[in-house]
């Protein structure tokens, strides 16, 4: 019989309900505990989320990982929080799947990243487009060499903000650019193998009662590739941008075009489209996925292989570390870039 892992989730916001929904029910997974600084909403996942036995539940994130059948932590908290968890739980001894992005700061980064690498404990970053079966297959395909070599990519993935509460909270955790933005950079480096050599940025405050002082809700970051080609990544937050969702990889010899069911014009019941064009014949072929846009069990499957097998990870931490310090440079621009807006803003109060 395989191995039961017993699982403490650490917070209970938005993201730590897509881990535990996907996850609670699963053969070799056992859901100890949840913890969520507000009380209540820690007992309601614990009541939502028992499957069979009780489900323990606290405000002490330090409490529940120091019992002996918890093998593997799941932090789904802000990011100001993820290093002084991730420090608890290596002091306990236990394994870790932390959300994205590490830290807040690229001493704090550094840090996270020398913690795991000194330690015998499994460490996964929750990258989940890694483990997404459209993702998977789209970087088959340019890996096959099926669209050449690749020198442009164009992503967008813009949010129109309804619940202005969330949104605000996030951006006062840390920018667009940072926080959706070491997933698509981490694409850029698994999709094509190249290093990112130069990275720039820039930004504007669109709506700045949700936002921070010093801060901005619409970004775009330009990467230079190392063969020559580029990428460009653009988010934004805010009441006025029209959701949008773009991911185009132009190759060579073609292009891949991806395009989420819920982006889909038509034929959503078909699942996620692959479009891909042909430089050669001039012909389009369009492949239909059906796929978990954030699989968060095949995730924690990763970490428990990590355990089992001593593997490195997908993606490894030296990848995760990668996209975090490009965020981090590209948010680092945009936020100098728009300092003389805060500055005038200043002076007129």
């Amino acid at each position: 019989m395989s191995k039961v892992y017993g699982v403490v989730l650490i917070g209970c916001g938005h993201i730590g309900q897509e881990h535990i929904e996907n996850i609670y029910y699963r053969d070799n997974i056992k859901i100890v505990g949840v913890v969520d600084y507000v009380l209540e909403r820690a007992e309601l996942f614990s009541r939502k989320y028992s499957c069979g036995e009780k489900v323990l539940y606290s405000t002490d994130h330090k409490e529940m990982i120091a019992r002996d059948d918890v093998d593997i932590v799941i932090v789904a908290t802000y990011v100001n929080t993820h290093l002084q968890i991730l420090k608890d739980c290596l002091a306990a001894g236990k394994h870790v799947l932390c959300e994205k992005p590490i830290a807040s700061t690229v001493e704090e980064g550094k840090e996270f990243y020398d913690l795991v690498k000194a330690s015998d404990r499994k460490v996964l970053v929750a990258h989940i487009l890694r483990h997404n079966d459209t993702y998977t297959k789209a970087a088959e395909l340019i890996h096959q060499g099926l669209i050449g070599d690749v020198r442009l990519i164009r992503m967008v993935q813009n949010h129109h903000i309804m619940n202005r509460e969330r949104y605000a909270a996030l951006l006062n955790d840390c920018s667009p650019i940072v926080d959706c933005g070491v997933h698509y950079i981490d694409v850029v480096k698994w999709f094509t193998g190249c290093d990112i050599v130069s990275v720039d940025g820039m930004g504007a405050v669109v709506n700045e009662e949700n936002v921070p002082e010093g801060g901005f809700d619409y970004g775009m970051i330009s990467m230079r590739l190392s063969n020559g080609g580029m990428a460009y990544y653009e988010a934004g937050w805010t009441n006025s941008t029209a959701s949008q969702n773009i991911k185009e990889f132009v190759g060579t010899k073609g292009r891949i075009r991806l395009v989420l069911r819920d982006f889909r014009e038509e034929h959503k019941e078909e699942g996620d489209l692959l479009e891909v064009y042909d430089d050669a014949t001039k012909n389009y072929s369009f492949i239909n996925i059906h796929a978990q846009y954030k699989n968060m069990n095949a995730q924690l499957q990763t970490l428990i292989d990590m355990i089992e097998h001593d593997t490195d990870g997908f993606p490894t931490m030296d990848d995760a570390f990668e996209a975090f310090c490009v965020a981090l440079e590209a948010d680092e621009k945009i936020r100098r870039g728009i300092k003389k807006y805060w500055e005038m803003k200043s002076l007129k109060k």
